[in-house]
């Protein structure tokens, strides 16, 4: 089971987390209801396709672009759509095993 904390709150927690790239991708369902809020910020993967970033919030805490998922991924990189990944530094803290 992987989870996501942030500030102590658990903000998502799935046993099928896609693993890429040194970050779990995390199902859209398996996240907290109104964790995510989005930004305005995009990025181009020149594999993946185009990043948006997502801010991150629990209870009276929030991380600005803490998140990304890929809604229209390239065919590499179809795993992850649907999917949403936390930043390492935004404060979300990933841990746990794979089974």
């Amino acid at each position: 089971m992987i989870t996501a904390t942030f500030h102590g709150h658990v903000i998502a927690r799935s046993e099928h987390t896609v693993y890429l790239e040194g970050n779990h991708y995390f199902p859209r369902e398996s996240i907290a209801p109104d964790t995510l809020q989005d930004s305005w910020l995009r990025t181009l993967c020149f594999w993946k396709g185009i990043a948006r970033y997502h801010h991150v919030r629990a209870g009276d805490h929030r991380a600005q672009n803490a998140a990304w998922s890929y809604p229209r991924p390239t065919p590499l990189a179809r795993m992850i759509k649907d999917h949403v990944a936390f930043a390492p530094g935004g404060g979300v803290i990933v841990s746990g095993d794979r089974p």
